[in-house]
């Protein structure tokens, strides 16, 4: 927060000056200048503890689980809450423009947009949310929310989901490190080299075609990882 320091050769500040002589009418009229800031639905720190379940803390990966950034947005959900105007991908927005549209959906969702990581989120907004329908002034009042309630339900269904097919599709590194699975007809054990592989499966071309037939899932030739499934032809 910027200190404006009072020294003795400053002058008071006008509104200084117009709450000194206003008395109580004085505070009324610089109560303004003090409340124009927005509470946030999360804090920065409790942000940082959830990039740092869910990605290590890094803001720019992209492993290619179909998860990006430091809070892990799908691409449906980065585009969904405004964050394709910051960039294509949450990994490469900056911190501040993540956590802007994670806000939203926070918002949205609640913590159980991040299951494990989200826990220990403040979410105002939510709390708030759910506190308006306490008076029955009408038979109508308690039906309102149902309607985004089960909306917020499907959303956060729809993440897991999202979630666990991305699992299936990918296989984790001795390193952490997520790569693609693929759905070939070889599996690769341990130990296992494409040469090694083409040349007991009789692979024509060789290990350069086993690489090219499996593009999608190698980003290179010299790296291939057990639970991962390869095309032979």
């Amino acid at each position: 927060m910027l200190r404006s320091c009072k020294g003795k050769h400053r002058r008071p500040s006008k509104v200084t000056r117009i709450a000194t002589l206003a008395g109580v009418t004085g505070v009324a009229v610089a109560a303004p200048l003090m409340a124009a800031g927005t509470a946030s639905a999360a804090t920065t720190s409790e942000w940082d503890t959830v990039a740092q379940c869910e990605s290590g803390g890094n803001w720019s990966i992209n492993t290619g689980n179909g998860y990006y950034g430091g809070l892990q947005f799908s691409s449906s959900t980065w585009s969904a809450y405004g964050g394709s105007s910051y960039a294509s991908s949450a990994d490469q927005a900056s911190k501040s423009q993540q956590i802007s549209v994670a806000e939203k959906v926070l918002a949205a969702q609640g913590k159980g947009a991040w299951p494990t990581c989200g826990t220990g989120l403040s979410n105002a907004a939510n709390d708030a949310g759910s506190t308006t329908p306490s008076q029955p002034s009408t038979p109508s009042t308690p039906s309102t929310p149902s309607a985004p309630s089960s909306g917020t339900d499907e959303q956060r269904a729809s993440r897991s989901s999202e979630r666990e097919t991305a699992k299936k599709e990918t296989v984790e590194t001795p390193t952490g490190k997520t790569v693609k699975k693929g759905d070939g007809e070889y599996k690769v054990k341990k130990d296992d080299t494409l040469s090694e592989i083409a040349e007991a499966k009789n692979v024509k071309g060789g290990w350069q075609k086993l690489f090219e037939l499996n593009k999608d899932i190698i980003d290179d030739a010299d790296f291939i990882y057990p639970g991962q499934q390869l095309h032979l032809s």
